[in-house]
């Protein structure tokens, strides 16, 4: 559990701890726009909708390159 919460703060440090799609497409190697929103969509990586806004807290983004169910 203290592993996990050290990634929190570590991870990705020079982001915002909420994340577009761009950006989330950078974080995890460089990924296309299409790939991001299918990992979406799929449920695979968690988001939030804000008005017509996808964003992505890093923690969703954390939790899914780690694993975490």
């Amino acid at each position: 559990m203290e592993e996990r919460s050290n990634l929190y703060k570590t991870m990705f440090s020079d982001y915002p701890d909420v994340v577009t799609v761009k950006q989330m497409c950078k974080m995890i190697g460089g990924i296309g726009e299409k790939t991001a929103y299918r990992l979406i969509r799929s449920g695979a990586v968690k988001h939030i909708v804000i008005g017509h806004s996808i964003r992505i807290p890093k923690v969703f983004l954390i939790d899914y390159l780690m694993g975490a169910e």
